[in-house]
Formats: structure tokens, sequence, C-alpha cells
């Protein structure tokens, strides 16, 4: 009896290290599990799948180096010469840089690099290979245009998530700061601002760019249209001007806004921007304005076009766009950015604040 108790006994013990065993494994593999589906996932944005990965085990110099494949040069004139540091030689270039999108030639870089819509430039890659490239779409407002150029199987950029960025974290921009010589030039420094507003003045007329992320670091001439990138290789924006007195003063455009342009023109090769026919301010450019104007949140109605879709729907200036299809709206970019995933003759739902009143106001998209 004593001796089939004490086996007894043993395998009991040997059964419970078993179960304590299994219980350890499984509680490794999953967490396992969870922090690689928190760093490697794919999703498929502008035809190109991406992948985020962490960067300790991938490390900064291997993210900037998959970075560097993605970046082009863009030049308004095909002749740039046997080199830019001659005297005025970048400014005769007007020598920009930008970002491959898609696999399939898609490039985005900044309005005032490309220029207008249907205009052409000439887009020279990593390998030396120098396209003509056509501008489908640009806006002067956001200062970003998007040009198709006719070459395959290109590299493509990570593109990540700009709502997510965090004042502190580290990023890096590429560019050709003076030109060819010094392309794919790269510089760091850390999220110095988010949501920043700058006002450009051209003579009498101003106009304001909104939602921009600042960053510290060094952003030259030829900088503009290059990515900023996040640790994990994420293009999180597009890098559009400096402040030209100060050191240390950068911004560029969130990557997010362009994101539904970008789909639509992966899957079917167009698109068409939709035209509310309000012009206006959110909260944070009101200091700016000149007036006793005070609102919570929302959309600031400063001009209602007397031809456009709400011609009809007696929305005047002074009224605040707070709602469009249910989604509470902060600011310009995030209603242009809804906006651009709609097509001409969609319908929207509107709730515009007058004083204590809500206006409810459905409304059929026109095309720009």
């Amino acid at each position: 009896m004593y001796v089939f108790e004490e086996k007894r006994k043993n395998n009991l013990f040997i059964l419970f290290v078993i179960i304590i065993l299994v219980v350890l494994f499984t509680i490794i593999a999953y967490t396992l599990f969870l922090d690689s589906r928190k760093y490697e996932y794919n999703r498929d944005v502008a035809g190109t799948k991406l992948y985020y990965k962490k960067s300790e085990i991938v490390g900064v110099e291997n993210v900037l180096e998959n970075s560097l494949e993605s970046v082009v040069g863009i030049s308004k004139i095909k002749n740039t010469g046997t080199t830019v540091f001659l005297e005025k030689g970048s400014e005769n270039l007007n020598l920009g840089s930008g970002i491959i999108v898609s696999s399939n030639g898609y490039v985005l870089t900044n309005q005032h690099i490309a220029g207008e819509k249907y205009s052409l430039c000439y887009v020279t890659l990593k390998n030396g290979a120098t396209d003509t490239g056509t501008v489908l779409w640009s806006s002067e407002d956001l200062d970003l245009a998007i040009i198709k150029i006719n070459i395959q199987e290109l590299p493509t950029a990570y593109l990540g998530n700009s709502d997510e960025v965090k004042i502190g974290s580290n990023v890096y921009a590429i560019g050709n700061p003076v030109g060819f010589e010094l392309q794919r030039t790269v510089t760091s420094g850390i999220v110095s601002g988010t949501n920043r507003i700058i006002k450009i003045e051209d003579g009498e007329e101003y106009s304001y760019l909104e939602g921009l992320i600042q960053t510290d670091a060094i952003i030259n001439n030829g900088n503009s249209g290059g990515p900023l990138i996040n640790e994990v290789g994420e293009v999180i924006g597009i890098t559009t001007l400096k402040i030209d007195d100060v050191n240390g003063i950068g911004f560029a455009v969130p990557i997010n806004i362009v994101k539904p342009i970008l789909e639509k023109l992966q899957n079917s090769g167009e698109f068409e921007e939709t035209y509310l026919g309000i012009s206006g301010y959110d909260k944070d450019v009101i200091p700016y304005l000149s007036g006793n104007v005070s609102f919570e949140s929302g959309i600031y109605v400063e001009c209602v076009d007397p031809l456009g879709p709400l011609k009809d729907s007696k929305i005047v200036k002074g009224d605040v766009l707070t709602e469009i299809d249910g989604v509470r709206l902060s600011s310009v970019n995030q209603l242009k950015e809804y906006l651009f995933s709609k097509a001409p003759g969609d319908s929207v739902v509107l709730i515009f604040k007058r004083g204590k009143r809500d206006l409810m106001v459905k409304v059929k998209l026109a095309k720009r």
C-alpha cells in the first residue's frame, strides 16, 4: 500500500508539472503572437502591401535604407546640367523631392514642386533613370500633388497613420537639399508639434496651411516633397516648408489626408474631387482672424459659394459646421479628408450650429 501511494503521488506530481509547463508555453506563445500582430501586419494602401516592423529588430539603418529606395528627385526642366553648386544652379533646376506610393508609378510630392494639374515634370529614380511625369491631382491649399510616371515594379513607401503622431517621437526627413549631388540626404529630429497652422502671404493675398506636423529635423531647399518618416519606416508626412530665419523649425503635411485620393487612383485610375461650396476655418485659425469670433469646435463658415451646392440652404457666414454624416468635425483637414473619400453626386448630411440652434442640411456634392 505504501509503494502504491508513493507511485500515485509521483504520478500526480509529474502531471502537475506537465500542466504547468503547458500553461507557461501557451502564455508565452500567445504573448509572442500578440506582439508580432502589434508590430508586423499588412494592409493594402495605394496598391501596395505595407509591413510594420519593430525598429529594434529591423534597425534604424535598415529602416532608412528601405525608405531611401522609394525617394525620387523631381524637376520642372529635363536638363539638370553638370552641377547645382554653380551660382543659382538649384534655383534654375527648381529641384524637389517625392515619394513613390505605388509600384505602378504614382508619386506624391508638393504642389509647389510639381505644378498644376496636367502639367509635366521629370522624375529621377534612385538608379538614375528619369521619366516624364504627369500631374494627376494638385492642391495649392494642401501643397500636395500626385504624379504618374510610366514605370512599373517600383519600390514603394510604407504609409503610416499621421493621426497617431506624438510630440517627442523620433523622425527622419529625406530629400535632395541642393540637387542631385546630395540626393537622398537624411536628417533626424523629433516631432516638435502637431496641428500647426502657417499663414502664407503673397502680396496682399494670404492663405493658411493647416494641421501641419512640426519637426526640428533639418529641411533645406530641395527637401520639399520628400517624406518625413518615423522609427519603423512609415511615412507620416510630406515635408513642405521651413521658417527661413529660424533654425530647426520645419513642417510636413500629414499623410492621412491624401490616402483616399491614392486609393481611388490605384483602384480606378481616376479621382474626381468633390465640391461642397463653402470655405472656412477651424478653431486654431481664429486667432489669426480679426473680429470677435468664438466657438468650441467645428468649422467656421467664412463664405458660401452663391452658385455652389449650398446656394439654396440658407447657410450664411458665421454658421459653424459641426458634423458631416454623423462624423464630428474638429478641423478643415478632417473635412477635406472625408470629402476626398466621396464622389461627385454623392449626398451628405451636414449639421450647422447657429447660436444655440442646430441646422440639418442634406446636400448633393458637386464636382470641383
